[in-house]
């Protein structure tokens, strides 16, 4: 990658971050009453952020790569259309996983 999407890509992740940050503030005011830590409510939101925001990248990319590559095995042999299906289905589970994982976390607060 360009080092101009890099900088996106960390610009991107940064924002979602806090994002979810302050979104959980509100939150976390709510959750010192009940006896919980702010910051660990804080962390626990940032976590979630950030791990779907690396699966969901990680699979874009994924998809990204196997699927052109999937659509040129294709144009050469058309017979094997459902074992390329199957391995972009696979590389599409790594943003479903990872959101499970965000859902899980965000739970935990």
């Amino acid at each position: 990658m360009k080092r101009d999407s890099w900088l996106v890509l960390g610009a991107f992740l940064t924002f979602l971050i806090l994002l979810s940050a302050a979104a959980l503030a509100q939150e976390a005011g709510a959750a010192s009453l009940q006896g919980q830590s702010v910051s660990k409510t804080i962390g626990l939101g940032a976590a979630a952020a950030f791990v779907a925001a690396v699966s969901i990248l990680g699979a874009g990319y994924a998809v990204a790569r196997v699927g052109s590559a999937a659509l040129g095995v294709i144009a050469e042999k058309p017979e094997l259309l459902p074992r390329t299906i199957l391995f972009v289905a696979l590389a599409e589970g790594l943003a479903v996983l990872g959101f499970a994982v965000a859902m899980i976390l965000i739970q935990k607060i």
